[in-house]
């Protein structure tokens, strides 16, 4: 048993939970003043889900033990890690428009309707789901074009804005959840392009990557909700989620970091992205 559980016992009068010494390796991180990724990174890191360093009810005695760690045995010592929590009704994006000024750039509604002709520094963009793949992706490839779809989050104004730069030539392509919730996203986000091809927008996360990345490094989950069967739009799209329904598993985005490099990479030096013909 580590010192960290040694504390957390002999202060608490509580028993450290079954998964604690999974959290060794980070709080190591800690002492040594190490920048962390988002909370939901640290998390898959340390062979966890995503939620569980943030939310109280995906592991609950685990959640509590982290927190005294964090707010007790750490209490004095600052944490340096990457937030992930990004403003709503807003678009996030990265390297996307010629600017000098630190990205990435947060742009509220008033912001958007200025930009909407403001000259562009890149031909093509990768959109993500989640709010922390987007800042440790661009901590790690502080170049790249990059744009936060914020999850359940389709806000008009940044809607709108996508479909601008769209029109504008913006070639898109999209990452996301490999969960029922995560493939509902993607269809939906790609039912309000209006230019851009499924097979481009699905080029980094077509069905045979999704079935193969659902069979290497599926996790079951906590509650079958998540990997429940259900019906979309797009046919690539519904082959996805049949495939996390009858698999029974999902993966997380935070799982796919060195994937995500490798195709990202490869995507960025095509020679055209061919992303916005007619659909």
């Amino acid at each position: 048993m580590s010192s960290y559980q040694d504390a957390y016992e002999a202060q608490t009068g509580r028993v450290a939970p079954a998964q604690a010494a999974q959290l060794d390796a980070l709080f190591d991180k800690m002492v040594r003043h190490e920048l962390l990724p988002p909370r939901g990174q640290q998390a898959v890191d340390a062979g966890l889900t995503a939620h569980t360093l943030n939310d109280a009810q995906e592991n609950p005695a685990l959640y509590q033990y982290y927190r005294w760690m964090v707010t007790t045995y750490f209490g004095n010592q600052p944490i340096d890690e990457l937030p992930a929590q990004l403003i709503g009704r807003s678009l996030t994006c990265a390297n996307i428009f010629q600017t000098t000024l630190p990205q990435p750039l947060t742009l509220n509604v008033w912001q958007m309707t200025a930009m909407q002709d403001f000259p562009l520094m890149t031909d093509r963009a990768v959109i993500v789901e989640n709010n922390g793949i987007l800042i440790w992706l661009l901590h790690r490839h502080p170049n790249w074009p990059l744009i936060n779809q914020e999850g359940n989050n389709f806000n008009q104004p940044s809607v709108k804005m996508m479909q601008t730069l769209e029109r504008r030539g913006l070639a898109y392509t999209y990452l996301g959840d490999l969960d029922t919730d995560g493939i509902e996203i993607a269809d939906r986000l790609y039912g309000k392009l209006q230019r851009t091809t499924i097979e481009a927008f699905t080029a980094l996360q077509s069905p045979l990557t999704v079935a193969k990345w659902v069979t290497l490094y599926g996790k079951p989950p906590v509650s079958a909700h998540r990997t429940r069967a259900g019906q979309v739009q797009q046919s690539i799209f519904q082959q996805e989620l049949n495939t996390i329904h009858l698999l029974g598993k999902f993966v997380e985005q935070e799982q796919l970091i060195q994937q995500y490099e490798a195709l990202i990479s490869q995507w960025l030096v095509k020679k055209t992205p061919s992303s916005f013909d007619s659909k």
